[in-house]
């Protein structure tokens, strides 16, 4: 191979991986926030997530584009391992498309692909016809990119130094090996398939030798997602492992049926006779739809392996804990009664988990860390999702034959979750108070910190207590209540004219008074939200109580 040779291979790959850039990124601008939409709502049914994945894939053209989508889903939360792996695994059968189609030979209307596509994209003014026509230019510069290649490596094939190299392939172990690390290198096992089928189709490259290269390019497409998930939490990094994992035992499944049963290739072959290009393209799909078969019922031992791999912390198993419904489960085969009862305990549990982190909300005040801040937002946001969940589970309620009595406590249990979801929020905003504090290196005075501690141990005494009301429905403890709510009440008064007392004579700081201030509103609005709270299944409160 001349250098001249050389460079036209090293620029019709350039070409190719461009093309398929251009034509990714047109198809995502064209379908919006609808793959994130329909990656988001992919369902707890496996078949329906795999779906997802292969439709994704098909629209985007890249299975690490969707990979890196579902490792951020992963990492936020909104969606379970048992959904990513699902989606992962259609992504597999999706990306096997980009090689079905440069298997057509349409090389000589790759120029009137990218003249049209130019036109669409630079000289129309509608934002989706502009997509459109970069999805078709990227088409263009793929196909030309592939002619590029097939005239440069042309001359290889009477290269008797490269003849030499390939032939090291005909080893399945290094074949494989070579498959993981070009592809690694490409970061996309759809660009490294269509050079190998483009190889193949020049007669560089055997269909067998071929084969084990395509196995080896799943191993390898998994190199972006274990990128992306080095700045994500734990789940996002387990999600990046699974693909891993999922595409070693697909290897190994692979190459244990077709060692005992070669007749498989043969058929595969027997699909396309004297076409090896087609042949590679469908080799690439049918592996992924027989590996997707085989390993969509153990998905479960999947996770589970690795969760072995990267253990499931005591905080973690928390917060799954903390997010998912403990008592309103199977509701609808319940008598009423007992799912009243059961919503009951569903609903303290919650209040629980909101004091607890007011609680630790105050603590990080006191004495901040960023772990501390950190497990105050996660057990806000667990409470966020929790309350929705009992929310809707509460819809149903409504469905059965409830008396008038039962009506008007599912009624203020309802408005029960709002007053325990805000005790979450104004701890969420101390901390951004202490964080603001920090940013600035600003500080409240000591005597500013004895009075808030004060206050702030008064109004968790409130909570915890409004709690047990609410729990027992032992309303006798009601006058301790309004004694810690008026306790409360003058300690904000007198709170705040101590602070302009200090703001005047200068022993305060501007920021920190203004941080005073508002952490004790914030108090005061925790103790009033205990009011509502305890009670709540009682009935109206007396005169001087806020809501």
């Amino acid at each position: 191979m001349t250098l001249l040779e050389a460079f036209s291979l090293a620029g019709g790959i350039g070409l190719f991986l461009y093309g398929m850039t251009v034509m990714s990124s047109g198809l995502k601008n064209a379908c919006g926030d609808n793959l994130q939409v329909i990656l988001e709502k992919a369902t707890t049914n496996r078949v329906m997530a795999v779906l997802v994945g292969i439709a994704t894939t098909v629209l985007i053209q890249s299975s690490a584009a969707t990979d890196v989508m579902v490792i951020g889903f992963v990492n936020a939360e909104m969606m379970k391992l048992s959904q990513a792996i699902a989606v992962i695994m259609g992504a597999n059968i999706g990306t096997t498309v980009t090689a079905q189609i440069t298997a057509f030979n349409i090389a000589a209307y790759a120029p009137l692909l990218l003249f049209f596509g130019a036109v669409m994209y630079l000289f129309l003014k509608k934002s989706i016809t502009k997509y459109i026509g970069e999805v078709i230019l990227g088409f263009g510069m793929l196909f030309v990119g592939i002619s590029i290649m097939k005239e440069a490596i042309a001359p290889l094939a009477k290269s008797e130094a490269f003849t030499h190299i390939i032939s090291t392939l005909d080893n399945p172990v290094l074949a494989v090996l070579f498959g993981v690390a070009f592809t690694a290198l490409l970061q996309s096992s759809s660009s490294s398939t269509v050079i190998f089928q483009t190889f193949a189709v020049q007669g560089i490259l055997s269909y067998g030798t071929a084969v084990y290269l395509i196995i080896g390019a799943a191993i390898g497409s998994v190199t972006p997602n274990l990128l992306a998930s080095l700045t994500t939490n734990r789940n996002g990094k387990r999600t990046a492992v699974l693909n891993l994992i999922f595409n070693i035992i697909r290897a190994g499944i692979l190459l244990t049926l077709i060692t005992l049963v070669p007749q498989i290739l043969e058929m595969i072959q027997s699909l396309s006779p004297g076409d090896i290009g087609r042949q590679v393209a469908n080799t690439h799909t049918i592996f992924a739809i027989i590996a997707v078969i085989i390993m969509l019922p153990f998905t479960n031992k999947l996770i589970w392996l690795v969760e072995k791999l990267i253990p499931v912390r005591p905080e973690e198993s928390e917060q799954r804990e903390d997010r998912s419904l403990k008592y309103m489960v199977n509701m609808r085969s319940m008598p009423s009664a007992m799912a009243i009862s059961q919503t009951h305990l569903e609903v303290t549990r919650m209040g629980r988990i909101a004091a607890k982190n007011l609680r630790r909300a105050i603590e990080c005040f006191f004495d901040y860390s960023p772990e501390k801040a950190e497990s105050v937002r996660k057990r806000e946001e667990s409470i966020n999702i929790l309350n929705n969940s009992i929310a809707e589970e509460m819809l149903h309620l409504r469905a059965m034959e409830l008396s008038s009595e039962n009506v008007r406590r599912v009624s203020m249990m309802n408005i029960a979750i709002t007053d325990m979801e805000r005790l979450s929020d104004h701890a969420e905003n101390i901390v951004e108070y202490v964080e603001e504090l920090r940013s600035k290196k600003s500080s409240l005075s000591p005597t500013a910190e004895i009075e808030l501690k004060q206050m702030a141990a008064d109004t968790l005494e409130e909570v915890e207590l409004a709690l047990d009301i609410f729990e027992t429905e032992d309303f006798s403890k009601l006058s301790k209540l309004e004694e810690l709510e008026a306790k409360v009440d003058e300690q904000e008064g007198a709170l705040v004219n101590n602070h302009v007392e200090r703001f005047i004579s200068e022993n305060c700081e501007p920021l920190a008074g203004v941080v005073f201030t508002d952490i004790v509103t914030d108090l005061e609005r925790c103790a009033d939200n205990s009011v509502n709270i305890a009670y709540a299944l009682k009935g109206p409160k007396p005169p001087g109580f806020y809501d």
